[in-house]
């Protein structure tokens, strides 16, 4: 896999059917390694690790509705009431995080009501405030309260 522009944490990696699977500590299973799933728990470990955000407050690839479709997001942090705190969206190493797809993060958003925004593609991380529906970029990672 890709060399990501995050801290390395220690995985367990095994076979299946030949394809490789990591294993994923909130979903207690082991899920396919793709190129997004690769950021997926890097940010979730970075999250957890560097940043101090509670595991048992943290869902990865969770479903929600928009426009009336199912969609799944990446990653929700919680706060300790249980409002959505962070929404994360993670795509492949090689995505580029064009305006396209920090509009998908917004209008995710716009269901959750997180109060933070993080998408990243492994490489580049962008932070964002949500005040009164407007999102503001933010130069770090929030703090969990």
């Amino acid at each position: 896999m890709v060399e990501l522009n995050l801290p390395p944490f220690a995985y367990k990696v095994t076979k299946i059917d030949g394809k490789p699977f990591i294993f994923d500590v909130i979903r207690r299973k082991y899920v396919m390694i793709t190129p997004e799933e690769w950021v997926r728990q890097h940010v979730f470990h970075w999250l957890t690790g560097e940043h101090q955000y509670p595991k048992s407050l943290i869902r990865i690839e969770t479903g929600m509705h928009y426009n009336q479709l199912l969609k799944r997001t990446d990653i929700v942090v919680y706060d300790r009431e249980g409002s959505p705190f962070l929404l994360v969206e993670c795509k492949a190493p090689h995505i580029k995080l064009t305006d396209n797809v920090f509009d998908q993060a917004i209008r995710y958003n716009a269901v959750l009501k997180a109060k933070y925004i993080l998408v990243t593609n492994g490489l580049e991380h962008f932070t964002f405030g949500v005040e009164t529906g407007e999102a503001i970029a933010l130069g770090q990672i929030p703090i969990y309260p």
